[in-house]
């Protein structure tokens, strides 16, 4: 039985006033949940104080991006120890946002996502296709490519530490979603590539999650099918009400 994830991707949202004010909030509207792993993702700066208001509670930190080095001369880069020590235990690598403007390539995750893995972190791996390549038809071909490209050279020995996020760039901040079926059957070509890249019991274990404007409204929907195994959230997961009904998926 695999352990939903629920995670909170906050972008480039919430000074260190707000996020603590956010936290408390959910806090109180999630205590005593115990069958869902919730994630919070703030920006770098508020990571320290969140993990402080954080004490007592179930809920993790995550950070939204390391540097594949720990140390050096890297202006602007954060280190996976430099989050552990901050008190992360997870970190999203590849998001869609990074490849777009920030100029990630898949050579450039699968650096990252060995430097996070090595650094005891859970990562949440991103892939998504543009609206242009699933109009085209090339859906499964760009995602085969960035998880066999991505995760290139990468032993998984526990799968729970590495967590798959299918998110469809067209559907990041547009309001749209897959439909249930959709991202059914995009989850189910991401298990069954898993098996060949690793074995049936890895890939059985592992975590895939869907992301694209998840809304209290429609994660039910998603969550009752069988590949899909929690989400990864932005817009909603900026007021605690919103985040807190996704957790509380039925």
């Amino acid at each position: 039985m695999r352990k939903p994830v629920i995670a909170g991707n906050w972008k480039l949202f919430k000074t260190t006033g707000e996020a603590v004010e956010l936290i408390h909030s959910l806090v109180s509207l999630v205590n005593g949940i115990t069958d869902v792993e919730i994630v919070i993702a703030p920006v770098f700066t508020v990571l320290g104080t969140a993990k402080a208001a954080l004490a007592g509670s179930a809920i993790q930190l995550a950070a939204q991006d390391c540097f594949w080095e720990q140390e050096g001369a890297y202006t602007g880069e954060i280190s996976p120890k430099m989050l552990t020590d901050v008190g992360c235990s997870h970190v999203i690598i590849g998001h869609s946002e990074r490849r777009q403007f920030f100029g990630e390539t898949d050579e450039t995750v699968n650096k990252k996502l060995k430097a996070a893995l090595a650094g005891n972190l859970t990562t949440i791996f991103c892939i998504g296709e543009t609206l242009a390549e699933r109009e085209s038809e090339n859906t499964f071909e760009v995602l085969e490519r960035q998880i066999t490209e991505g995760l290139a050279g990468i032993k998984v020995t526990d799968p729970h530490r590495l967590i798959i996020a299918y998110e469809p760039v067209w559907a990041i901040g547009t309001g749209k979603t897959a439909s249930e079926n959709q991202a059914q059957e995009v989850h189910a070509f991401i298990r069954n590539l898993l098996t060949k890249l690793y074995d049936k019991s890895i890939a059985e274990k592992m975590r895939i999650l869907y992301g694209g404007s998840v809304k209290p409204d429609n994660i039910n929907g998603l969550m009752s099918q069988p590949d899909i195994d929690g989400a990864l959230v932005g817009g909603a997961s900026l007021k605690a009400d919103s985040f807190a009904s996704i957790v509380r998926f039925a």
